[in-house]
């Protein structure tokens, strides 16, 4: 016979919750890998990119390494292929692609 949850709680009082709805520190997808949740990929051609770097602050998950004012090809552990990239890019230097 299984019990109902106000029944195996009912000795808990209230001081004695968590708290919810509060965050203790500021969140960073750094620390969830949600590469594997896309249906696209972008893909980077560096011989049409002017390193304007325009992509990288657009980038919610930082997939987009930048080493010396320089960036890289794309970290797709953290991309989840939003498409915010390819579309600010102003030189074409970001396809679109559907992932296999």
């Amino acid at each position: 016979m299984s019990k109902k949850a106000s029944e195996i709680n009912e000795n808990i009082l209230w001081q004695d919750m968590t708290t919810g709805c509060e965050i203790y520190e500021g969140g960073t997808s750094r620390l969830t890998k949600t590469g594997e949740w896309r249906s696209k990929i972008p893909v980077w051609d560096p011989s049409k990119c002017k390193q304007c770097l325009l992509c990288t602050p657009f980038c919610p998950d930082s997939a987009i390494p930048v080493n010396k004012g320089q960036r890289s090809d794309f970290d797709f552990d953290y991309c989840k292929g939003c498409g915010i990239c390819y579309k600010v890019c102003p030189f074409g230097a970001i396809d679109w692609k559907e992932v296999m």
